[in-house]
C-alpha cells in the first residue's frame, strides 16, 4: 500500500543539498551538520553532469545518513539511486511511471513525488504507488525563483484527502515553517535556511524545534 514504507520515516526536517551553498571542500561537513542538528531526511539534489563527483558525494551522504539514522533520498536520478543503493528516490509527476521505477529499483524503495499545488495530482500519485507527496513552493524561493507560490489551504485539503506523509517545500525558514506544520505538513523540506546559514547545525535545530511546538 502506498505510504506504508514512509510512515514515521518521512517526518521532521528534510534537508536538500545545494551545490551553490555546499562547495566540494565542505560538502559533507555541511551535510553532517544538518544531520547533527536534527534533519531526519537528506536529499541529494545535483543537476550537473559531473558523474564521478556526483557518485562520490552520493556515497558519502548515504554513509552519513546511515550513521545518523536518517533517510537518504536521491533526487530525480534512478540510475544514481541504484548505484548507491539509496533507500529513497524523489521524482516529479512527469517522470517515469512509479511501477516502472519499482521494477528497476525494488519494492522496498521509498518514492516521493512533487505535486506542486495540486491535491488532485497528489491523489493520482498516491494511487500509482507514491509513498509520500510534496507540495510547494509555499514561500518565494531562491532555489526556484519562478515557482508559483502555493496557498496554505492546499496542505489542509491534502491532510484531509491523503493518508501518506506530506512534505512542504519552498522558502521555508524557522520563522515561517510553523504555519505549515500546523496546517498538516509532516515534513519541511529546507535548502537555503539550512545551508546558507553560518551555523548549519544551529539552523537545523531551530527548524526541528517547530515540530515540538505544533
Amino acid at each position: 500500500m502506498g505510504g506504508a514504507r514512509a510512515r514515521g520515516v518521512v517526518a521532521g526536517i528534510y534537508a536538500i543539498t545545494d551545490a551553490r551553498l555546499m562547495p566540494p571542500s565542505v560538502f559533507l561537513a555541511r551535510a553532517e551538520a544538518a544531520l547533527r542538528g536534527g534533519a531526519r531526511l537528506l536529499q541529494y539534489r545535483d543537476k550537473s553532469n559531473d558523474t564521478a563527483r556526483r557518485l562520490a558525494e552520493a556515497r558519502g551522504l548515504r554513509a552519513l545518513c546511515t550513521r545518523y539514522g536518517a533517510l537518504f533520498v536521491v533526487n530525480d536520478d534512478p540510475a544514481l539511486a541504484q548505484s548507491v543503493a539509496a533507500p529513497a528516490l524523489h521524482v516529479g509527476e512527469e517522470d517515469a511511471p512509479l511501477d516502472e521505477l519499482r521494477r528497476g529499483l525494488g519494492e522496498e524503495i521509498v518514492i516521493g513525488v512533487s505535486c506542486y499545488g495540486s491535491v488532485e495530482r497528489a491523489q493520482r500519485a498516491v494511487a500509482a504507488g507514491a509513498d509520500y507527496v510534496a507540495f510547494g513552493s509555499f514561500f518565494p524561493s531562491s532555489s526556484k525563483p519562478l515557482a508559483p507560490v502555493v496557498d496554505l489551504d492546499v496542505l489542509r485539503q491534502a491532510r484531509q484527502a491523503l493518508a501518506v506523509p506530506i512534505v512542504a517545500i519552498g522558502g521555508i525558514t524557522a520563522a515561517n515553517g510553523g504555519a505549515l506544520v500546523a496546517a498538516g505538513a509532516d515534513s519541511l523540506a529546507i535548502i537555503s535556511a539550512l545551508f546558507a546559514a553560518p551555523d548549519v547545525e544551529a539552523a537545523a535545530r531551530r527548524c526541528a524545534a517547530l515540530f515540538k511546538e505544533y
